[in-house]
């Protein structure tokens, strides 16, 4: 690396500049990072505009003018745009020993070497859509020249829209069923139990800041408890009451099941491509 891996002392760039591209960028400044240290590219001027009117940030003209200001560099294009983009980056990459954090759904360590060529310091990233509000899922795997210090760097950008694991990358598409997927199950969730509410006579718009907030909140109990999911549905399940009705209803109606199906729809597709 060229500079230390303190926060505000290595320059990261980003190739991208869309919505999660912003929402990185404004949760790293948020969490301490400086504008000035962030570069970023995006054929969308208006983009960089705003980051630069919000963050201040450094704007480039170009992918490769980006790559070599940086130590890091964020790939936050769409995957099909990565094939045109790599293999021009891959000189000064390797030139300057650059830390490419590819944040791609589906490309593989593997299939980025060998877009970039061997030898680069690789890092596979998946946030999720609630890096938007600070609160994403984020998971993580580097290659063989990853090393600690890189997965350092991986861990300050994106602790700051929210939590971060490492895993092998044979379980991403686990990773991706329950994080990636999950908020619009959970979201899918809400909205039904919102259209409850207007059943029995609540506006939606109150119905659904009720079903939010309650959801919000048990999340809340579940992480800061530290008790197993079942004994906290315990706690509220009185005998012969409300809450043990509508939880037996739920699972006499496959609740349950249908949330396993829904996690394993997604987690084939994703393998499938």
């Amino acid at each position: 690396m060229k500079r230390g891996s303190g926060m505000g002392s290595v320059k990261i760039g980003f190739i991208g500049a869309g919505n999660m591209a912003g929402a990185i960028i404004r949760g790293m400044v948020a969490g301490g990072f400086r504008g000035s240290d962030i570069v970023a590219y995006d054929t969308d001027s208006a983009k960089l505009i705003r980051l630069f009117e919000d963050c201040g940030i450094c704007m480039t003209t170009s992918a490769a003018e980006t790559a070599e200001q940086v130590d890091a560099l964020v790939l936050a294009v769409k995957p099909q745009v990565l094939p045109s983009v790599l293999p021009a980056l891959s000189p000064v990459l390797h030139r300057c020993g650059t830390l490419v954090i590819s944040i791609a759904a589906g490309k593989s360590l593997a299939w980025l070497e060998e877009m970039l060529g061997a030898g680069l310091p690789v890092v596979r990233v998946m946030p999720n859509i609630a890096a938007k509000v600070g609160e994403s899922m984020s998971a993580f795997c580097g290659n063989a020249q990853a090393a600690e210090s890189h997965k350092g760097i991986v861990r300050q950008i994106f602790e700051a829209v929210g939590e971060v694991v490492e895993l092998e990358e044979r379980l991403f598409s686990a990773f991706s069923a329950l994080a990636g997927c999950s908020p619009a199950f959970t979201l899918l969730y809400i909205d039904a139990l919102a259209e409850a509410g207007v059943r029995y006579g609540l506006p939606k718009g109150t119905a659904l800041k009720i079903a939010s907030q309650a959801v919000l909140g048990t999340t809340r109990l579940l992480q800061e408890t530290g008790e197993h999911p079942r004994a906290l549905i315990d706690q509220v399940c009185s005998p012969a009451g409300t809450t043990i009705e509508g939880v037996c209803a739920l699972q006499s109606g496959g609740f349950e099941a249908a949330v396993l199906a829904a996690a394993a729809a997604s987690y084939e597709k994703d393998k499938a491509l």
